[in-house]
């Protein structure tokens, strides 16, 4: 072996040695680490966590047109505790030892959930953890009680100190309570996304964009920082007014109660803009009560005899014939052709000498709702042609698919019916399905000079009350039809309100006003329909309607009332959606200052007769003594008086937040208290709004807020 091979292998021997001893040092090191220092080491990483935290936006408001909130977000809080924090490991804990009796008892005392020992039990376990982080209150807190607990020893020394840790979530709330609470709408999660109506439309607009935070536990201190601010959401502006909104869900619901019906709906608009001022949905529940529970306003139902005035509407429109012209009605039954069904009128009239009346002119057929006599219009003038009929309907608007800000609206069905006896009973509105906003934009139409405008809820996108995106509700057809005949069929419906022999919607037989107002004059049209329930039309449920608008001379208001019966139930769609309709359009000219003070005074059925707050039935009586008013009694403790005063109950269940909308203070918080809360007034009157909904369950120690007006 030559010098130069030595002296290679002895290098190699080198170099090898040395990463040799290289791996060893770090595999030595590793072991080290691993055994000797890793109760130092994980000590250390325990003060130095990390995580990242989604920072949700303030969600956007929902205003009426008069910028009155309909929905709004609140902040509640949830508190946590991580005792991982330095000031409460040191000296084995003597902080933590000095205080946790005197945060116990605060937290008892604060929550009334559970003792001070449960507590002090369960805030001990957080502690003796490993991961030294607890929840001290299972739900969600208000402001003031977060308040409450900053103050508690310990927690007063701020978080670094105590470990007190407090995680905000914004909790939608609706000053209003219930009114239009299907049309505005609900959400879910803890990200607050919109499941229905306004807010499920709207929740790109309503949300915002969400930002991120990062905290770290350095050394026993927490540092937050924010990598990304959030976006709040943007406000919208609807069409609605919460005083209008308020009279029509009244008027409803005491229909609804009078009845015991299963379901109702009440939509109110502008005839020359379409936009809807109120819109109701109010369905029966298991306890009896009454509530906002489905968009029955945008599902179609079968319009009953108000499809006449449209059937009517084609009919004059195509020349086919005038409202002068004389229909024999006979006895008020008539079979088509060779249909085995025959088609009856649900009533016959009779003269002066108790005849029945076997002829009607056309207008005397719609204003008697006569389904023999629009049956007979019908297929005189399409028989064998029914493909004209519904293309007319189409023509006049009546089939567009027309959309609304509210999600799921349904679109009209109008099939060209398949042989005449369908075509016959299609006259008076069978096998035909409309919503009903969508018969309420034809009836518009009518009052608007011909004009089909589409409704519409939404005026504009705001961020911080400056408009962003206007909204407008758009022209669906420029003319419905010949000017002549919009003049007749005005006078027909007119004609349905008060001619008093044979309107349907004028005065019944006792001689008490259905429609017909002494303040404001309305015209319209009745309409009634079996309700198709497993595979057939059931005799003993029906669906009533008025569909009309106000006042006739100079229509400013559109407005339509459905409702449907329970069962055997006595109906009358006169009286009952046209006397409904008829209370809306008094208190609602009233509020626009359309009626007179005379006016308002001199009627016995007068809308501006002193109102009387709900409450106390014994206090109720006693005032109404002192002011002359005699108020008939109700077999209940807590009471409402509706218009003709008569005592009403008001339904209180155990465990849920009552509704004190119409009391005073003093009621209202001797109501609320009675279920464990706590009760903030602001303003002096009557409640006009509270900020918890009725029917929800009621926590105990929590807050509840009330505006007084």
């Amino acid at each position: 072996m030559n010098d130069n091979q030595k002296h290679t292998i002895i290098r190699f021997a080198i170099i090898f040695s040395l990463i040799a001893l290289g791996f060893f040092a770090v595999l030595g090191k590793i072991v080290y680490t691993q055994t000797v220092e890793r109760d130092r080491l994980m000590q250390i990483a325990s003060r130095q966590v990390s995580r990242n935290e989604v920072l949700q936006p303030n969600r956007g408001n929902i205003y009426d047109a008069e910028g009155r909130l309909l929905a709004g977000s609140a902040p509640l809080y949830y508190i946590r505790m991580d005792t991982r924090v330095q000031a409460l490991r040191e000296k084995n804990g003597a902080l933590f030892e000095q205080y946790i009796d005197s945060i116990s008892d605060g937290l008892a005392d604060c929550f009334r959930d559970r003792t001070a020992q449960e507590y002090k039990r369960h805030i001990r376990q957080g502690y003796n953890r490993r991961d030294g982080r607890l929840l001290l209150y299972p739900k969600r807190i208000t402001y003031s009680q977060l308040k409450a607990v900053k103050q508690l020893p310990l927690f007063n020394r701020g978080s670094y100190k105590s470990g007190l840790l407090v995680e905000s979530r914004y909790q939608r709330i609706r000053p209003f309570g219930s009114l239009a609470a299907r049309s505005i709408g609900s959400i879910y999660g803890e990200k607050g996304t919109g499941s229905s109506g306004l807010e499920m439309r709207y929740e790109s607009v309503l949300h915002g964009t969400e930002g991120q935070r990062v905290t770290q536990m350095l050394d026993g201190h927490i540092v937050s920082s924010v990598d990304r601010e959030p976006v709040n959401g943007l406000d919208i502006r609807t069409t609605l007014d919460a005083n209008l909104q308020d009279v029509v869900e009244t008027q409803l619901r005491h229909t609804l109660e009078r009845l015991g019906a299963d379901w109702g709906t009440c939509i109110l608009m502008e005839v020359g803009s379409g936009k809807v001022r109120a819109i109701s949905n109010l369905g029966r529940q298991q306890d009896g009560t009454y509530s906002e529970d489905k968009n029955y306003a945008v599902t179609r139902i079968e319009p009953g005899s108000t499809f006449k005035t449209f059937a009517l509407m084609a009919a004059l429109d195509d020349g086919k014939v005038e409202i002068t012209d004389s229909i024999d009605i006979g006895n008020g039954t008539w079979f088509y052709e060779k249909a085995k069904k025959p088609i009856k009128d649900s009533h016959v009239l009779h003269d002066r000498q108790g005849r029945p009346i076997t002829r009607y002119t056309v207008k005397q057929v719609l204003a008697a709702s006569s389904n023999v006599g629009l049956s007979k219009i019908v297929t005189s003038a399409y028989d064998k042609k029914a493909e004209r009929f519904v293309d007319k309907l189409q023509r006049m608007g009546v089939r567009d698919s027309v959309p609304f800000d509210i999600p799921g609206t349904q679109q009209p069905k109008i099939d060209v019916p398949k042989d005449g006896e369908t075509l016959s009973r299609m006259a008076f509105g069978y096998f035909v399905e409309l919503p009903p906003l969508d018969i309420l934009m034809f009836y518009n139409a009518i009052a608007n000079d011909g004009r089909m405008v589409r409704p519409w809820l939404v005026e504009a996108v705001e961020d911080n009350g400056e408009i962003v995106k206007s909204y407008s509700g758009g022209v669906v057809k420029g003319s419905i039809c010949k000017s002549s005949t919009l003049r007749d069929i005005r006078e027909c419906l007119e004609a349905v309100v008060w001619d008093n022999e044979f309107g349907t919607a004028s005065v019944n037989p006792w001689g008490s006003k259905k429609a017909q107002s002494d303040i404001v004059h309305i015209a319209g049209k009745t309409g009634t329909a079996q309700v198709f329930a497993n595979g057939r039309y059931r005799s003993d449920q029906h669906r009533t309607l008025f569909c009309g608008y106000f006042p006739m001379e100079q229509p400013r208001y559109s407005c339509i009332c459905v409702i449907q019966q329970r069962p055997h139930a006595i109906y009358d769609a006169g009286f009952d959606c046209g006397g409904t309709v008829r209370r809306i359009a008094e208190k609602t000219m009233a509020y626009s200052g359309s009626v007179s003070v005379r006016e308002r005074y001199v009627s016995p059925d007068s809308i501006r007769r002193p109102p009387v707050k709900r409450g106390i039935q014994r206090d109720i009586r006693r005032a109404g003594k002192g002011t002359r008013i005699d108020i008939k009694p109700a077999d209940s403790q807590w009471v409402r008086v509706n218009e003709n005063y008569e005592a009403e109950p008001l339904r209180v269940t155990p465990g849920l937040v009552p509704a004190v909308i119409g009391m005073g203070a003093r009621d209202a918080v001797y109501a609320i208290e009675q279920t464990g809360m706590l009760v903030q007034l602001y303003g002096k009157g009557r409640v006009v709004s509270q900020s918890v909904a009725p029917g929800t369950r009621a926590t105990r120690g929590g807050t509840v807020t009330l505006e007084l007006r």
